[in-house]
């Protein structure tokens, strides 16, 4: 019998949003070959230098913003473009020099501002009456909860790796309940997956 295609029903997928992250000014100044991508929707750009170990001069990072922002928004699709400032992610939880770098981000052209780790009720809102621009938070452990950033004011909450991590602290339980125990009490977890696979894929 013919092996049945799941490309159509895959192809749906692509409707889910991707958003890709140049980190080096080579890849800013390069006519930007991620567009071609498909399903990508937006960009981001940071104020850390992962070769120097340090963040970049306000003047460095403004520059590769702006250099971000005209490839991200030239040509036929819009690129979303997310202006990262990584104190807080570095060991400098400065909330004004944050504040001063988000605010030259958003002249230089990007579209959604990003100070990941930088989630103090009192903090977001000192950079809420600061920016003009949308605001992302990062979902990690002591963010305050959806309903609480939404009345603040933030427009984007972002999950980073937690949900890929999630899924592999699953499959550790999952493991170590079948080593230690033999017992398969993560079937009741299969059938959640299963479903959820099954929706997806057999439409």
């Amino acid at each position: 019998m013919p092996r049945r295609s799941s490309r159509p029903r895959m192809s749906r997928c692509r409707r889910i949003s991707r958003t890709a992250s140049p980190r080096t000014p080579p890849v800013l100044a390069r006519p930007c070959a991620w567009r071609s991508t498909p399903g990508l929707a937006g960009c981001s750009v940071e104020d850390w230098d992962p070769r120097e170990q340090r963040l970049y001069d306000i003047d460095v990072a403004t520059e590769r913003v702006a250099a971000a922002a005209e490839a991200a928004h030239a040509g036929p699709v819009r690129l979303v473009l997310t202006a990262r400032a990584e104190n807080y992610l570095r060991g400098n939880p400065d909330v004004h020099d944050t504040i001063t770098r988000l605010q030259a981000y958003q002249q230089a052209g990007a579209d959604v501002l990003y100070a990941p780790a930088l989630d103090r009720p009192e903090d977001l809102r000192e950079l809420l009456a600061a920016v003009d621009l949308p605001v992302n938070v990062l979902a990690r452990p002591g963010t305050p909860p959806v309903a609480e950033l939404a009345a603040l004011g933030v427009k984007r909450i972002s999950v980073g790796g937690g949900l890929a991590f999630a899924a592999y602290g699953a499959a550790v339980e999952v493991a170590s309940e079948l080593l230690s125990d033999g017992t398969y009490g993560f079937t009741e977890l299969s059938r959640v997956g299963a479903k959820a696979a099954r929706a997806a894929f057999e439409g």
